[in-house]
């Protein structure tokens, strides 16, 4: 059902319902119903899908899973998805994050020991 491939897509991709139905302009319920197949989705829907999902309507259709998995693990292959691109991306982004946070926690932690140096200075 095209319903489930938009769910599997959706949440390969890391977007959330309320992310997608912003998208879409639509209210997180019904766009949880395109998910559960409750709603038909025209063709327009299908391809503002494609679009917000970065692929060809032609690839949400014919959407394969297994196809996914199998690019993942290839490294000459260009499937639509690149997951390889998507993973280090991903891998990066939050090696960033870990990164800011501890450069962060280094800058508090001389911050403080400044805080305490001043304390045990006063109270001599």
């Amino acid at each position: 059902m095209i319903g489930e491939k938009i769910r599997k897509i959706r949440t390969l991709k890391g977007f959330s319902q309320e992310y997608m139905s912003e998208k879409l302009k639509i209210s997180q319920p019904a766009y949880s119903d395109i998910e559960n197949s409750k709603t038909k989705v025209s063709i327009d829907t299908i391809q503002e899908l494609a679009t917000i999902f970065d692929i060809s309507a032609n690839d949400l259709i014919n959407f394969d899973e297994s196809q996914v998995f199998n690019n993942t693990f290839n490294q000459d292959s260009k499937g639509f998805f690149n997951v390889k691109k998507f993973i280090n991306e991903t891998f990066e982004h939050e090696r960033k994050s870990y990164q800011d946070q501890v450069q962060s926690l280094k800058e508090e932690v001389v911050y403080l020991r400044g805080k305490l140096d001043e304390i045990s200075r006063s109270s001599k």
